[in-house]
């Protein structure tokens, strides 16, 4: 290096260091390298090294599997694995590459419970995918169990970062179990059936996964009665990797408590302050029947004509208890007044109650934009689990190139791990 991009080389050097998890890194003058301690961005120098005497990639290597309590030939060949590259110049980036490297290291020196955090929208199944296929490509891992809770889980995964298993991976569906797969997605509602005798993953012998990964673990819920908990302990040999955004702790349910601390935490500040993420603003509108609550007037009836009970309502009753049809009104209005100020083809997703729900807010919407509906009837549309012709167009609302569906009203299919 010169002087002139010494310091773009040492954060270049204090990247890698990140990336490797090491504690320190080394950077050059022209003359000779200086050892880095990367504790803090002041850095204390340690030593200087004279070209020669750098250390060889042999040395380094051995430093670093000192470092990671790498001791094994086996633990080094399962450490040393590289990623899975498709060609089209796709990597794991930085923080993902964190994540991949401390769960593999770990289970080589025979972790079995792993928990990763990583903010929504950071790539989990991503990082989960490299993982896996590290652990499967080395035999380290021969037969693995992906489980989510939604089908649109499933079918993303398996149709994006998954696909490079091909044939070598299923889907289980309708509790048809094949044994012939190593590679197996299922939703552990799917795997489960309380109304009969036998569940459908008792199928399988309990040795049959040697590793279990479970997408969104703290939906399921960590509760030892839990559908997934059920699962994990008759598949108890095998390791467990949970994926979260947002363990949960609670007097009864614990994500920690089942798999330890996480072993790497990636936050939706740092992905922000990365680039990864997009910085957000909350802009809030009180409504006054959410800030003061609503009391029908003496002898008040609904649409049926029946008399409405007399007490007072919050957002804890509205669209589920009670519906109010002004105050529906008023939430599409404010949403299209803000998107006028913006632009109106903007995609924009509004969650709802329920699926009832999300069908009231579409003819809401849609009569505050009667214009825009009657050049294209897809410019709001809801997307629910039951809408056939709804779900046939997430994969365009997805896709920032299709112009529609612009506004779509959804209750649960689109919430925490859908792309």
């Amino acid at each position: 290096d010169n002087n002139h991009s010494v310091g773009a080389g040492l954060q270049q050097a204090l990247n890698y260091a990140e990336i490797l998890d090491v504690p320190v890194s080394f950077s050059s003058n022209g003359d000779g390298f200086i050892q880095h301690d990367r504790s803090g961005f002041s850095r204390q120098i340690e030593k200087e090294l004279s070209l020669a005497s750098f250390p060889s990639p042999d040395e380094l290597w051995k430093m670093y599997k000192r470092y990671k309590k790498i001791e094994t030939l086996e633990q080094e060949e399962i450490a040393s694995f590289d990623y899975f590259f498709d060609g089209s110049g796709r990597a794991p980036r930085y923080y993902q590459q964190i994540a991949i490297n401390r769960t593999v290291e770990a289970i080589a020196r025979g972790q079995n419970r792993i928990l990763l955090v990583m903010a929504t929208g950071t790539g989990k199944t991503y990082t989960a995918f490299q993982i896996i296929y590290r652990l499967w490509k080395n035999g380290r891992k021969k037969r693995i169990l992906f489980l989510a809770d939604r089908n649109v889980l499933i079918d993303q995964t398996k149709r994006n970062d998954f696909k490079h298993f091909k044939d070598r991976m299923t889907v289980i569906k309708k509790k048809k179990i094949d044994k012939a797969f190593e590679i197996y997605l299922a939703l552990y509602q799917g795997l489960t059936n309380y109304n009969e005798d036998k569940d459908a993953y008792k199928e399988f012998s309990r040795d049959f996964f040697d590793l279990v990964v479970v997408d969104e673990c703290h939906r399921g819920s960590a509760a030892a009665d839990s559908a997934w908990r059920a699962i994990l302990d008759y598949f108890s040999s095998a390791t467990h990797i949970g994926l979260t955004a947002t363990p949960r702790e609670t007097k009864e349910i614990s994500n920690i408590e089942y798999f330890g601390d996480p072993i790497y935490t990636y936050t939706l500040k740092q992905g922000i302050e990365d680039g990864f993420l997009a910085p957000y603003k909350v802009i809030r509108v009180g409504l006054n029947t959410d800030l003061e609550g609503w009391r029908p007037e003496i002898g008040k009836k609904d649409k049926n004509g029946n008399e409405v009970d007399d007490r007072i309502y919050n957002t804890r009753d509205f669209d589920k208890n009670l519906v109010i049809d002004e105050r529906t009104n008023l939430v599409a209005r404010k949403v299209s007044e803000y998107l006028r100020k913006t632009s109106r083809f903007d995609k924009t997703i509004v969650f709802c109650v329920d699926i009832e729900h999300a069908e009231r807010m579409r003819q809401a919407v849609a009569s505050e934009n009667p214009d825009l509906v009657l050049e294209n009837h897809k410019y709001v549309m809801r997307i629910t689990g039951d809408d056939e012709q709804g779900k046939r167009e997430v994969d365009n609302f997805i896709n920032p190139e299709e112009r529609y569906p612009v506004i779509a009203t959804t209750s649960k299919l689109m919430t925490t791990g859908v792309d």
